[in-house]
């Protein structure tokens, strides 16, 4: 398995200040020297962490491909058009949530929209995918509505007492959508002790981690955590 970090809390950090500290290009580099594979950020719509001058300055000076994070909107399919990240995960986006609450809805999006983003992604050599609650119905909905990857939403292992149910769950459907002939993402609420869980790790490519990753960070330091949690995935 491949490792993303997200640093969007990076952002929500300096923000509660309102100042370049801490400095977004600081944390890129820290993510290059660990060896990171991928960095995400999550564009929202209310720029609640990531900005749009953090997006820019990340595709200039980033050596890592970047996975952007977005709602399928008209504003957000413009901003992935200009940037070309290399790859794009959509997402549902609520104003009033804390943090993503759960998969994307693929019942309820806009086939216009979604078609407008695909014949950009597939002009550009932009891998996209659809983040989805891990079960078949939405696994067979993604492959047919021609997304490249599914990143499986992992929020169910992050609890004190995990069910088996759950844990056999989330690894039927990583094989599951392997055996659609998707490429498997995994990620939210993942961390040191609940990544044990993940059984079918040849057929992921990529898990994504992010609030776990930062709030170590603050106990660790995020080259370390980074480390550590590569060591974890191998």
């Amino acid at each position: 398995m491949k490792l993303g970090v997200n640093i969007d809390h990076i952002a929500t950090l300096r923000n509660a200040r309102g100042q370049n500290n801490p400095n977004i290009i600081r944390a890129l580099k820290e993510c290059e020297k660990s060896k990171v594979d991928t960095l995400t950020v999550h564009l929202r719509e209310d720029r609640r962490h990531i900005k749009d001058n953090d997006l820019h300055q990340l595709k200039k000076y980033s050596l890592l491909p970047i996975n952007l994070e977005m709602a399928l909107t008209n504003e957000m399919i413009n901003i992935a058009n200009k940037i070309e990240p290399r790859f794009i995960c959509l997402v549902p986006e609520k104003r009033n949530e804390i943090t993503t609450e759960g998969g994307l809805n693929l019942n309820k999006i806009s086939m216009r929209k979604l078609k407008t983003l695909l014949a950009i992604c597939n002009s550009k050599k932009i891998q996209l995918s659809a983040f989805i609650n891990p079960n078949k119905k939405n696994i067979d909905l993604a492959k047919y509505l021609g997304f490249h990857t599914v990143e499986l939403h992992t929020g169910a292992l992050d609890k004190d007492n995990v069910s088996k149910i759950k844990i056999k769950k989330i690894n039927e459907m990583i094989k599951y959508s392997f055996q659609k002939d998707l490429v498997v993402n995994i990620g939210h609420g993942l961390n040191f002790k609940n990544i044990m869980f993940i059984k079918n790790r040849k057929m992921i490519d990529t898990i994504h981690v992010g609030h776990f990753i930062i709030s170590e960070a603050i106990f660790m330091s995020l080259s370390k955590t980074i480390k550590f949690f590569r060591k974890l995935i191998k």
